[in-house]
């Protein structure tokens, strides 16, 4: 284990907790603001009490994620200051737009918002809270506009030695930031909806709070319908990004060793990296991973085997992570269908009730097993094309970094248990634990 690995293993799991948090807070946000406005629009003080719930339960989320997101950005000076060194002007002022400006707002506006209950008028309330799903939103799009620069380098110059700012707006509007912002916030929303459906699950089949969680139900399960079809729609043209741009990950992804036009798709397949083949390739579709790439079934796909070994990503875990990943979108989009189409009557179908419910962690695996594509996927590139990751790391010793990363796993343990703690306690005791007067019962 030497400083490189341990630095990536750090980075990874200081960035791994952080996104434990990350995605509840940005479609949480949003699901508190279309309660807080059907409050709103129909003085329906059940909509009230369901925005005072929810929201303690975000606070506790984001309160605990802003502790293990300030850490992880020190890293890039401790870690990797040899990367810090190239391509600060661009990835630095990227982040430090992020922080003093998304960021303050989203923090001032949550503290308006939990303070302002009795001093606000409803309309202003509901505007604050819209603001912070805003700002929420913002903040994600700076920082995932930094990782796509690292993902697809545009719109700088070197100079000194140094990659440095040329062209600010090539930065920000390039297509693979855009396509890798629309997919994570979707899959945010998409985690916050399984969420709120699964802790109002819980509420109608245990406690006597049926018609008040009904409603959150609802109004969760047509939310996440919408962003789990956009997600997978939205996915396939993601990965035609990829393709255009990070072929070497594609080929990865899909295990492809050898460049073809026509390319089939596999259903069955099963990698043999060392010895640069499939051991197992079975149920072929012809030419459908060209027309899944490019449109077009006759486009050609490079494998992995035109690259140099040296540059080629892992296949086993980026292969493995994709297919996991894609399998759980497509078990989210069953659900959703079922969930909206029994919305109305959801009560008499306790058993897809505890299935929701006991489906809550999987959109979280499924955020992290994207970012395990994303990440992994570009190895061994830190910018892809431009900067290995092995000239990206601090050169400290071995040892330092052992300590630090057990000592960030020991930390960040504490703080994931406390926080899953904290939410499980206060979404099981229901709106009973709001300082307020308790939630209306059922008849």
């Amino acid at each position: 284990m030497d400083t490189l690995m341990l630095s990536r293993l750090q980075f990874a799991a200081a960035t791994m907790f952080h996104f434990l948090f990350v995605p509840l807070t940005l479609g949480l946000s949003v699901l508190l603001a279309i309660l807080e406005s059907c409050f709103v629009r129909t003085g329906d003080e059940d909509y009230k009490t369901l925005t005072k719930f929810f929201g303690k339960l975000f606070l506790i989320n984001f309160a605990i994620g802003v502790v293990t997101g300030i850490t992880l950005e020190f890293q890039f000076g401790t870690n990797w200051s040899r990367y810090s060194q190239y391509v600060g002007d661009i990835f630095g002022s990227l982040l430090a737009v992020e922080a003093t400006v998304a960021f303050f707002l989203e923090s001032t506006f949550i503290a308006v918002w939990y303070l302002g209950w009795n001093r606000l008028s409803k309309r202003a309330h509901a505007a604050v809270i819209w603001v912070v799903a805003l700002a929420s939103s913002m903040s994600a799009f700076w920082i995932l506009v930094a990782n796509s620069w690292m993902q697809n380098p545009v719109g700088y110059v070197i100079r000194n030695g140094r990659a440095e700012m040329a062209d600010f707006l090539a930065v920000i509007s390039q297509p693979y930031a855009i396509v890798t912002f629309l997919h994570t916030v979707a899959a945010a929303f998409v985690l916050s909806g399984f969420f709120v459906m699964g802790v109002s699950a819980y509420h109608i089949l245990k406690t006597g709070h049926r018609p008040l969680f009904k409603k959150s139900f609802v109004t969760a399960a047509s939310f996440t319908l919408v962003f789990v079809i956009f997600l997978v729609v939205q996915g396939h043209e993601h990965g035609g990004h990829v393709y255009k741009y990070q072929p070497a990950k594609l080929a990865a992804m899909e295990s492809h060793w050898v460049t073809e036009k026509n390319a089939p798709q596999y259903f069955i397949l099963i990698p043999d990296p060392k010895n640069e083949h499939n051991t197992v390739e079975a149920l072929p579709i012809p030419g459908f991973l060209s027309f899944l790439a490019a449109h077009d079934f006759n486009a050609e796909v490079k494998g992995l085997k035109d690259f140099p070994p040296e540059d080629r990503p892992p296949v086993m875990p980026v292969f493995v992570a994709f297919r996991a990943m894609a399998f759980l979108g497509f078990l989210f989009l069953g659900v959703c269908v079922l969930a909206w189409w029994k919305r109305a009557n959801i009560e008499k179908y306790p058993l897809l009730l505890r299935g929701i419910i006991a489906l809550i962690p999987l959109p979280y695996m499924a955020c992290l097993l994207g970012w395990t594509v994303t990440e992994v996927g570009r190895q061994p590139w830190l910018v892809y094309g431009l900067m290995r990751t092995a000239d990206g790391v601090s050169p400290v010793p071995a040892a330092n970094v052992l300590v630090s990363l057990i000592a960030f796993i020991a930390v960040y343990t504490l703080l994931g248990v406390l926080n899953f703690y904290l939410i499980i306690k206060f979404a099981k005791q229901g709106p009973d634990s709001l300082s307020g007067a308790p939630a209306k019962e059922a008849a």
